[in-house]
């Protein structure tokens, strides 16, 4: 393999090789080619693993390498497999790395130039060591945003360079765990909730507005919705009953212990068995109930105003 030279950049460079059964030929002569030369590259060969053990290990130590902002010496890494393509694959699962299967410098001119690659993968199935090693030195000797293939060999106009220049700061955020923080991600019950179309619910007629669907029974489980504007008359049932809102927002007075509880979304609350509540629902809101035993309701109100007794397929609702 003839010897190549190696330009090198403003920091020292580290290479992490490793390869697979499939690629480790290729990848022991490409590590011999680097220290042999002289350029003062560190070089750090892992062996020869699985594909994905070999793709892992290597993205895992460049990512930790690209997260430490004091570090005076750049790591980028080097992978080999059958195709260049699994161990790639693998390797792009760790943030701050970019993996790119360059079967021609042209590729590797390419992947240097627009995506700031920092691992090189190649084939040791169809790729010659000649030519593996100018794509190795390509991948070592091209600067981030150079002309390219891809630019006509010429410098990129300013608008790329500045597309370029900050696509370096969204790319570093993909996959680093951070890139949700702003952004509500719905839980289990709110994506159960969402799940539920209309005609699912069945309306509660003892209480105007509201309606429920039964997700699970003994322990029972449900999903309830009531219209904005809806008021839950004073009732107690003889069970205790946890509850999530899910949605919008709502006002429980407990007139048993003479207290009042103002929920929104994501809050909690637990009603003893036997304790007297009144709600009331500010806009349009839904909750997650849950409960042991029968289902049952019980009115507070003169016999004037509540005189009927219904029964219905949830359970006994009585009027006192």
């Amino acid at each position: 393999m003839a010897q190549q030279e190696f330009i090198g950049g403003g920091r020292p460079l580290k290479i992490i090789a490793g390869a697979d059964a499939f690629g480790c030929t290729l990848k022991d002569a490409l590590v011999a080619q680097l220290r042999s030369a002289n350029n003062n590259i560190q070089v750090e060969d892992i062996g020869t693993s699985k594909y994905y053990s070999i793709g892992e290990e290597v993205g895992r130590r460049v990512s930790q390498a690209a997260n430490d902002n004091n570090s005076s010496v750049e790591t980028r890494g080097l992978v080999a497999c059958g195709t260049g393509v699994g161990v790639a694959i693998f390797a792009n699962k760790f943030p701050g790395v970019y993996a790119a299967t360059c079967l021609t410098p042209a590729d590797a001119l390419n992947a240097r130039s627009i995506n700031n690659c920092n691992v090189l993968a190649v084939s040791g199935m169809s790729t010659a060591p000649e030519a593996a090693s100018e794509i190795l030195t390509t991948f070592l000797n091209t600067p981030f945003k150079s002309p390219c293939p891809a630019s006509g060999s010429n410098p990129w106009p300013q608008d790329i360079q500045s597309f370029l220049d900050g696509s370096v700061g969204e790319m570093s955020k993909i996959g680093d765990g951070n890139q949700n923080e702003n952004v509500d991600v719905p839980c289990f019950i709110c994506s159960l909730a969402k799940g539920r179309e209309d005609k699912e619910f069945t309306p509660v007629d003892v209480m105007p507005g509201g309606c429920m669907k039964i997700l699970r029974e003994t322990p029972t489980s449900a999903i309830v919705r009531f219209k904005a504007g809806s008021v839950e008359p004073a009732h107690h049932h003889s069970f205790g009953h946890d509850l999530v809102v899910t949605k919008g927002s709502k006002c429980v007075w407990n007139l048993s212990k003479g207290e009042k509880y103002d929920l929104g979304v994501g809050d909690y609350l637990f009603t003893p068995a036997g304790d007297v509540h009144r709600v009331k629902y500010f806009e349009d809101t839904e909750f997650f109930i849950k409960w042991d035993g029968h289902w049952d309701l019980f009115l507070q109100q003169s016999r004037a105003a509540a005189n009927l007794t219904k029964t219905r397929n949830l359970g006994r609702i009585a009027v006192e």
